[in-house]
């Protein structure tokens, strides 16, 4: 199989041909150790946050329980189906951004994927190059209608080089405070919940954490450097809740 074959040559050409990604969260539902430990390598080091599951079960308490900007579903699990997964988020009101990636190449599977929701399929094997090109697709297609520079009041960001401008001009920001702006930048106007947000930015890992103290302080940085830049926007603070960013 393509992936298992030389994983460094792969990742070498992957790094030559897509060298940037946005900061998404992705689940990766895939049964298979070594695939998923390989995606995971390659989706983290390409500055996506990455979670995974390894079952039916597992896949089904995450995908229900937390926001993911795309999965990435095996139809085919030890103890269920990827297709009644899909059947499962659409009757729960669901509709996360889902690339099908199977072995089991049949067009009656991948119609009833797409049917159900599905963005993508791809038929293993594939090449990692081509998978992160079709992520990036389905990102940019669903979230920001093809446009590729997010934007709002005089901030502009190009989420595929990391470019962040205030009217036309850079602004450096450190890589937790550029995460937390595209992720707003993806949600104008919407109420994030400060645990939605720490999970989002930072991942599975968030679980270790004994308070969100460190979240205030990447956005109490972030603000500062947006007000001195002249930026018309504004992460408020809603008390008890979370945080919104809004035009001033």
């Amino acid at each position: 199989m393509v992936f298992h074959r030389d994983f460094r040559i792969y990742c070498f050409l992957c790094k030559q041909v897509i060298k940037h990604s946005a900061k998404m969260k992705i689940l990766i539902i895939e049964d298979d150790n070594d695939l998923r430990e390989i995606l995971t390598q390659f989706l983290t080091r390409e500055r996506y946050v990455v979670e995974t599951a390894a079952t039916y079960r597992e896949a089904h308490s995450k995908a229900m329980g937390y926001d993911y900007d795309c999965l990435l579903l095996d139809i085919m699990l030890p103890d269920g189906s990827g297709l009644d997964l899909l059947s499962a988020l659409n009757k729960a009101g669901r509709r996360p951004n889902v690339i099908i990636l199977s072995a089991k190449d049949s067009i009656e599977d991948k119609v009833t994927g797409l049917e159900l929701g599905a963005d993508d399929y791809l038929p293993k094997p594939f090449h990692l190059a081509e998978l992160h090109a079709r992520l990036k697709s389905v990102l940019r297609r669903r979230q920001r209608d093809g446009e590729r520079w997010l934007r709002c009041g005089n901030v502009a960001v190009d989420p595929e080089t990391f470019r962040v401008e205030v009217e036309g001009t850079p602004l450096d920001l450190g890589r937790k405070e550029y995460d937390i702006l595209v992720y707003f930048m993806n949600r104008q106007g919407k109420l994030v919940e400060k645990q939605v947000l720490a999970e989002a930015v930072w991942g599975d890992n968030i679980d270790q954490a004994d308070n969100f103290d460190f979240i205030y302080a990447q956005i109490k940085n972030l603000r500062k450097r947006l007000k001195e830049a002249g930026a018309d926007i504004e992460i408020k603070t809603v008390y008890g809740f979370g945080y919104k960013m809004v035009l001033l």
